[in-house]
């Protein structure tokens, strides 16, 4: 006879979660985190590779139009 282990769904173990405790909670989150850190199935990101990430860092003109933006808006009255 094969053993087929039961899966629970998102559904059926809700209800108990929601009783936790706030720390058995937050326990419960850095495991599901780490399961999926480590899983082999998840890659978000290439190990050792750089990403860009646009930030708003030493973007001067942009300081230079919002400037210009709100006096022509001033000028206007409005």
């Amino acid at each position: 006879m094969v053993h087929q282990e039961e899966v629970m769904t998102l559904v059926e173990i809700l209800p108990t979660i929601r009783q936790l405790p706030v720390l058995e909670k937050i326990r419960l989150i850095r495991i599901l985190a780490e399961e999926l850190d480590t899983s082999a199935e998840i890659y978000p990101f290439e190990h050792h590779k750089t990403y860009l990430l646009p930030t708003p860092y030493n973007m001067f003109g942009a300081g230079q139009a919002l400037a210009e933006a709100l006096a022509t808006f001033e000028a206007q009255g409005q």
